[in-house]
């Protein structure tokens, strides 16, 4: 986040108010933290394209620690704050972090996960004065309070700025993430990436918004719409947690202009007694934009008849393939489309990446719009990718209409998405098959009215082993001990056996389908 000229055009401004708290960090001061930020990594040896990563809550010192990163030419990771230690031990260990920023709620998982990362040389827990048992080193890692750390270096520039971004991960069909890099022009952070230019136009971003911000800080699309608002001189209003009735009391309170969500969150907000929802004026919002997870229809109907035409939605992946978008008036004349290409060169094609017929589903490719790779990942960056390497996929399965728009029907790799976060069952199932009572386990998303989707487990119990309520809260309670809750089973069924292939391969349409029946669409 980067907040360029606006520190001396409106230094009192706020940059960011948290939700909840109230406290207000003001363009003057975000400049200062930045910079001393920027001065400590350098100063501990991170250099142009090196990388660090940020695994806390939404707090007052998440934009800072991006900031400070986007301004010294450095690759950032924000990491989900719901991993387990081995999880985040992973990200950190792939991504070749040096530094780890980390917050007191999160710093027990942080310090597990450090034991396994001899590469990161320092831990900056924010609030770490406060923790009494904060140890001085782990694994030949310093572990610093924040404040104190960064006090002792100047609020002015470095001397060699660049443009620093993100390096989000995304999983595949194996569950392991995947750090998605972008090659980084040796520019200035004064020049930001095309794609800002592309969007600011496109939501109408301006000086002097307010952007309310409901999602984690480390999903992708928080993170380009809070870096966009920044790079306006507008303020950013940040949710530590969303709340539906919060949320709408924030509007008129700052008399938001801008917003993004996921569709859960359109659900629960309308799932609230109408006499809450009609006490808020929200007459100052211009733009909500809804992405990550497709829309039930008549969820986005109640919307639009709620806010007005205001609602834009978009389709697009981490990666960077491609973008589609569409403002209500165009949903509303191609209802459950994701809009239309808007950056990108789309195919749909057929298993032998063949062009499908218009209006039949194929797989979703795209002629890359900007160049990515799976960061030291060359075998499943060929992967994502067309014999020619001219185009890519992350297995989405849609159709475009005779207008031109895409509509999204299914996912190849059986990615889960629910309340807007993709889930790759993968992992839950090679953890399940370790379980002593577990024969074969079969894991998939089923039907959600708010969320999507859900995870649910299909079990073949070990002979001997009798299916029953009880055993499936206990493997319910196994996988919360070894993965994020986000990734594992709301509930379990079993069978007497589960379908494979002949090759082994577990054949998961039959399975999944009979919880789909009466879909028109594998989406909800």
């Amino acid at each position: 986040m980067y907040a360029g000229q606006y520190t001396n055009q409106h230094p009192d401004r706020p940059v960011f108010i948290m939700a909840a708290s109230g406290e207000s960090v003001s363009y003057r001061e975000f400049e200062a933290r930045t910079n001393r930020l920027a001065h400590l990594l350098r100063a501990r040896g991170l250099k142009r394209l090196d990388h660090f990563a940020i695994f806390m809550e939404n707090n007052a010192r998440y934009l800072e620690s991006c900031g400070a990163g986007e301004r010294a030419g450095l690759y950032y990771t924000c990491t989900n704050s719901f991993l387990t230690p081995d999880e985040l031990a992973y990200i950190l260990t792939n991504s070749e972090s040096q530094v780890l920023i980390t917050s007191r709620g999160k710093v027990d998982i942080a310090l597990k996960a450090l034991t396994q990362c001899p590469r990161v040389a320092l831990c900056l827990v924010v609030d770490g004065a406060s923790v009494t048992t904060l140890p001085a080193r782990v694994q030949g890692c310093d572990v610093l309070d924040f404040a104190q750390a960064v006090a002792a270096y100047p609020a002015t520039p470095i001397a060699d700025e660049w443009l620093g971004t993100p390096m989000l991960y995304s999983s595949g069909t194996t569950g392991r993430p995947k750090g998605i890099v972008r090659p980084l022009p040796e520019d200035p952070p004064s020049k930001p990436l095309p794609l800002f230019h592309f969007l600011n136009k496109l939501w109408r971003y301006r000086e002097d918004m307010i952007y309310l911000s409901p999602a984690p800080l480390y999903h992708s699309a928080p993170q380009a719409a809070v870096a966009l608002t920044v790079r306006n001189g507008g303020t950013v209003i940040i949710m530590e947690h969303f709340d539906p009735e919060q949320y709408l009391a924030l509007i008129p309170r700052y008399r938001v202009t801008h917003s993004q969500l996921v569709p859960t969150m359109f659900s629960r907000m309308l799932k609230l007694p109408e006499a809450v929802r009609t006490q808020y004026d929200l007459s100052s919002l211009e733009i909500a934009v809804h992405a990550a997870a497709p829309c039930p229809a008549q969820v986005k109907e109640q919307m639009i008849a709620w806010w007005g035409p205001i609602i834009h939605e978009y389709y697009g992946a981490t990666e960077g393939l491609g973008f589609t978008a569409c403002d209500s008036a165009e949903w509303l004349a191609h209802r459950g489309s994701v809009g239309r290409v808007l950056l990108g060169d789309l195919h749909i094609l057929d298993e032998n990446m063949q062009p499908a017929p218009k209006g039949t589903p194929g797989e979703i490719w795209f002629k890359t719009a900007t160049p990515f790779e799976y960061f030291n990942d060359a075998a499943r960056t060929a992967e994502s990718r067309s014999a020619d390497g001219s185009m890519s996929t992350v297995g989405d399965v849609g159709y475009v209409d005779d207008d031109g728009f895409l509509y999204l029907t299914d996912r190849s790799t059986f990615m889960i998405i629910s309340g807007g976060v993709n889930i790759y069952p993968q992992e839950c199932e090679n953890l399940l098959i370790t379980h002593p009572k577990v024969a074969d386990a079969a894991v998939f998303g089923v039907p959600n009215e708010d969320l999507g989707e859900e995870v649910k487990a299909v079990i073949q119990p070990m002979p001997g082993v009798t299916a029953s309520a009880e055993l499936a809260q206990e493997l319910i309670a196994f996988c919360q001990q070894h993965l994020a809750k986000l990734k594992c089973p709301k509930s379990v069924d079993f069978m007497d056996a589960l379908p494979r292939l002949p090759t082994g391969k577990l054949y998961k349409k039959p399975l999944r389908e009979q919880y789909w029946a009466g879909h028109k669409s594998r989406i909800v």
